[in-house]
């Protein structure tokens, strides 16, 4: 099961001014408000870290001003041995290469990708996890605290040309702008920050290359330590998700696809407790979540979108999984 640092919790509870306690309880004005099972192991279940996450967005009255909030607060250092590889590292490519290659330490929920290979050079957040209505939200306050952060590890007069996000732009794009000191475009192809290439190259403030390879061997034997093999239910949400809007897929052709079986498939996915039919029921239920939330594509639409020939069909799929009518669900998240 996908995971994140507690760290990344008790920032956004703090951001928003709260406090989560060790025992996972979110305190606002001296109340317990909410509550998350913290692990032993200073980590929280994806779908956990979300539903906080979400809740205390709802409950704010400014998601850009929480944005901005966790984006200072949040810090390197809150990254354990990965936060002083950064630092350390000798330019700002070798941190973010760092970053690329280790984050998955920190949380498996979303991997970074730095990309040079055209005339701007873009360091890109990729989801890991099923759609979930807040991820949009935890990409801009990922890139807005790795933008402030950049800043620390290189200095401030470091600039972006643009940033960029592929969901549709929820406040005013110049609040946004004001953040990252650059332009900030929606409806994207990717969610990424844009850099002249040559920016790569500025030497880090603190940078020891000395420092930098012993934090980065210990780095490579906490990634050996690591289960390289996502859970199948996990690599199919991936699989299914783009592919809903041709129709729901068949589990004979996702099988063929993948190498396997059909039974196969069906054993491997029997062992993980759950059906295709559940895949692609979460694929279906959370992309559906998104698109209401987040687009504007009417209910017809959404339906086509998530595999759906008639929208009487999705909605009573809809109610079944959520207990609510999706444009019920939509007149509440725009209220939230």
């Amino acid at each position: 099961m996908p995971s994140v640092t507690n760290a990344f919790a008790r920032t956004m509870a703090t951001a928003a001014g709260m406090t989560l306690t060790d025992d996972g309880a979110l305190i606002s004005n001296g109340a317990v408000v909410h509550r998350v099972p913290l692990s032993e192991k200073g980590r929280l279940q994806d779908t956990d870290y979300f539903e906080l996450t979400e809740w205390i967005r709802n409950n704010h009255t400014d998601e850009i001003t929480l944005m901005n909030a966790y984006a200072e607060l949040i810090q390197t250092d809150d990254l354990g041995v990965l936060g002083l590889a950064i630092k350390t590292a000798p330019t700002l490519r070798a941190s973010l290469q760092r970053v690329e290659r280790y984050f998955r330490l920190v949380t498996d929920t979303a991997i970074y990708h730095l990309n040079e290979t055209g005339d701007l050079a873009f360091f890109a957040i990729e989801g890991q996890t099923a759609h979930h209505p807040v991820l949009a939200f935890r990409n801009e306050t990922a890139l807005a605290g790795f933008a402030v952060n950049m800043k620390r590890v290189v200095g401030s007069d470091l600039t972006f040309e643009y940033v960029c996000f592929r969901h549709s732009c929820r406040s005013t794009p110049g609040r946004y702008a004001a953040h990252f000191g650059c332009p900030v475009k929606f409806d994207a192809e990717r969610d990424a920050i844009a850099f002249d290439p040559a920016v790569l190259d500025l030497p880090n403030l603190l940078g020891d290359q000395a420092v930098a390879d012993f934090l980065t061997a210990h780095l490579e034997t906490e990634m050996s330590s690591i289960e390289d093999t996502p859970s199948l239910s996990k690599t199919l949400v991936h699989r299914l998700t783009p592919a809903l809007s041709n129709g729901a897929p068949q589990a004979a052709q996702v099988a063929q696809e993948m190498g396997l079986s059909e039974r196969t498939l069906y054993r491997r996915l029997a062992e993980e407790g759950l059906t295709f039919r559940d895949v692609l029921g979460q694929a279906q239920s959370a992309l559906a979540q998104e698109l209401l939330c987040d687009s504007d594509a009417s209910i017809a639409e959404i339906a086509f979108l998530t595999g759906f020939s008639e929208q009487s069909t999705f909605s009573r799929a809809f109610k079944r999984w959520l207990g609510q009518a999706p444009a019920q669900f939509r007149q509440r998240a725009s209220k939230a």
